[in-house]
C-alpha cells in the first residue's frame, strides 16, 4: 500500500512539474483545484483520499499566493500585468518555477509521512481552511470568482 501511495504522489509531483511549462506565465490552470467540498463530503472519504486532497490545496497556496499582488488568474503571461519578458525576467520566473516545484515537493514528502497520523477530524478542518483560503485568492480585490 505505502509503495502504491508513494507511486501515486510521484506522478503527481511530475504532474505539477509539468503544469508550469510556460517560461512566461505565472501559474498554470493545472496547478488550481477543480472541486470545493463541505464538510459530508469529507467525512466520507478514507484517510489517504483526504491526506490527496490536502495536498492539492497545499500546492495551490504555494502556487498562488507569491503571485496574488499581480494576478489571481491563471495563465497570466509577464507582458499582460506589464512586466517585460526579457532573458533576466524570464530566467528569474523559471527558477522561481524550479524552487517552487522543490518545494512543494518537500512539503508533499512530508505531508506524505506525517498528516496520516493526524485526527481525521483535523485534516477535514484543514482541508476546509485551505479552500476558504484558496476561495478568498480566487475572488481577488475585484470579487471576481
Amino acid at each position: 500500500m505505502k509503495s502504491i501511495t508513494i507511486l501515486f504522489f510521484t506522478l503527481f509531483i511530475t504532474a505539477v512539474s509539468f503544469a508550469q511549462t510556460k517560461s512566461n506565465i505565472l501559474f498554470d490552470q493545472r496547478t488550481l483545484i477543480k472541486k470545493f467540498h463541505t464538510i459530508d463530503q469529507l467525512e466520507g472519504l478514507k484517510k489517504g483520499e483526504l491526506v490527496k486532497l490536502y495536498i492539492e490545496r497545499v500546492n495551490e497556496v504555494i502556487t498562488v499566493l507569491p503571485y496574488i499582488a499581480l494576478s489571481n488568474e491563471a495563465n497570466v503571461s509577464l507582458s499582460d500585468i506589464g512586466i517585460k519578458e526579457n532573458s533576466d525576467n524570464l530566467k528569474l520566473l523559471k527558477k522561481h518555477h524550479e524552487t517552487t516545484t522543490e518545494a512543494f515537493e518537500s512539503t508533499s514528502n512530508l505531508i506524505t509521512e506525517f498528516i496520516p497520523y493526524a485526527d481525521t477530524e483535523k485534516i477535514i478542518w484543514s482541508i476546509l481552511y485551505y479552500e476558504e483560503m484558496i476561495k478568498k485568492i480566487r475572488i481577488g480585490v475585484n470579487g471576481n470568482f
